[in-house]
C-alpha cells in the first residue's frame, strides 16, 4: 500500500474543476520525474488530478466522434460533486463563467498534498487528494503507506460517503483500499444520499430522448460516456439503443468482477431490451483493467 507523497497547492483559476478532477501544483515540480512518474506538467507546473476510485456526474464531456459538442449530466448533482470537492481542499469561495471556468477564488491557493502511484494514458496522476499537509515528518517525493484508516481524510472519500460519486475501480488500486471504498459508497446507495436518490443505473432507464440523458437521467457516467459516444455516431439525432450492445463490444472495457473474479468486459454487464438498459452488477463490484 506504498504511495508517492507529492506535497504543494490546488490552484483553480483558469480551469474547470469537477467533482473527480482538480490542477494541482507540487512544491517542486521535478518531484513527478524523479519518483518515475510520466504526468504532464503544464507551463506554471501544475498536473491535472484524476481522483483515484470515484467518477462524477459529467459536467463536460465531448464524445469521440469528431466535430461533437460536449455532453452534460444533470447539473445539479454534478455542481454539486463539484462544489464538496472544492470545500474539502479549502476553497471558501468561487466564481465561474458561463462555461464553468473559475475566474475567481477565495484563497486562490490552498496548500495540500496528494498520494500517487502512476499516471494514466492521458499525463494525469491517479491519486488521492488531502488538504493541507501530511502529519508528521514524510519526505516530499517520498514513500508514504496508505491503508483503510487513512482514506477518510481525503476528499475521494468524503465524496464517495456523501453519495456524490460513484466508485469506479481500476485493476491498480490496492484490493483493502477499494474494499473500504466500496463499504463507503454501498452505505451512501443504502442512505438514498446524493445520486443514489435518483439512481437509474441498476433499476434501468428508458431513453426517451438526448435532452432526458443530459438534463434527468442519473446513471454511472461510465455508461453515459458510453451512451454519449454512441449516439453521436447516429446523424440523425435519435437515440435508438438497436445497436448499442453491439458499440459496447468494439469498446475495450476488460474488467473483472469481485468477489468471484470473473473476467469479461462491460459489454456482457450491460442489458438492453428494446429503449431500456441496465446495468446488471453493482457499480462497486466492477474492477476495470487500467489501459
Amino acid at each position: 500500500m506504498t504511495f508517492t507523497l507529492i506535497k504543494g497547492a490546488f490552484r483553480i483559476v483558469g480551469s474547470s474543476p469537477d467533482g473527480d478532477s482538480i490542477r494541482f501544483y507540487p512544491a517542486d515540480p521535478k518531484t513527478f520525474r524523479k519518483a518515475g512518474l510520466s504526468v504532464r506538467l503544464n507551463s506554471s507546473g501544475g498536473v491535472q488530478l484524476r481522483l483515484e476510485g470515484i467518477d462524477a456526474l459529467e459536467t463536460h464531456y465531448r464524445p469521440q466522434a469528431r466535430g461533437s459538442e460536449l455532453w452534460h449530466q444533470p447539473a445539479e448533482l454534478a455542481d454539486a460533486a463539484g462544489r464538496a470537492l472544492l470545500e474539502h481542499l479549502g476553497f471558501t469561495g468561487v466564481e465561474r463563467d458561463e462555461n464553468g471556468r473559475v475566474t475567481a477564488s477565495t484563497p486562490e491557493e490552498v496548500p495540500g498534498h496528494i498520494l500517487t502511484r502512476f499516471a494514466d494514458k492521458y499525463g494525469r496522476a491517479v491519486a488521492f487528494a488531502f488538504p493541507g499537509q501530511r502529519p508528521g515528518r514524510s519526505t516530499d517525493g517520498g514513500d508514504v503507506r496508505l491503508d483503510p484508516d487513512g482514506l477518510p481524510n481525503s476528499a475521494n472519500h468524503a465524496l464517495l460517503e456523501a453519495g456524490l460519486v460513484y466508485p469506479t475501480f481500476y485493476s491498480k488500486l490496492f484490493p483493502d483500499l477499494r474494499q473500504a471504498m466500496a463499504e463507503v459508497s454501498v452505505a451512501a446507495r443504502e442512505s438514498r444520499r446524493g445520486v443514489w436518490a435518483e439512481d437509474v443505473t441498476l433499476e434501468g432507464l428508458r431513453l426517451r430522448s438526448r435532452e432526458q440523458l443530459r438534463d434527468e437521467a442519473v446513471l454511472l457516467p461510465k455508461l453515459f460516456r458510453r451512451l454519449a459516444d454512441y449516439l453521436e455516431l447516429e446523424e440523425s439525432g435519435g437515440v435508438s439503443l438497436t445497436g448499442f450492445a453491439n458499440y459496447l463490444d468494439t469498446r475495450d472495457d476488460r474488467l473483472f468482477t469481485v468477489p468471484t473474479g470473473h473476467a469479461t468486459e462491460l459489454e456482457t454487464l450491460v442489458e438492453v431490451r428494446r429503449q431500456t438498459l441496465r446495468l446488471t452488477v453493482e457499480p462497486e463490484r466492477i474492477v476495470f483493467i487500467e489501459a
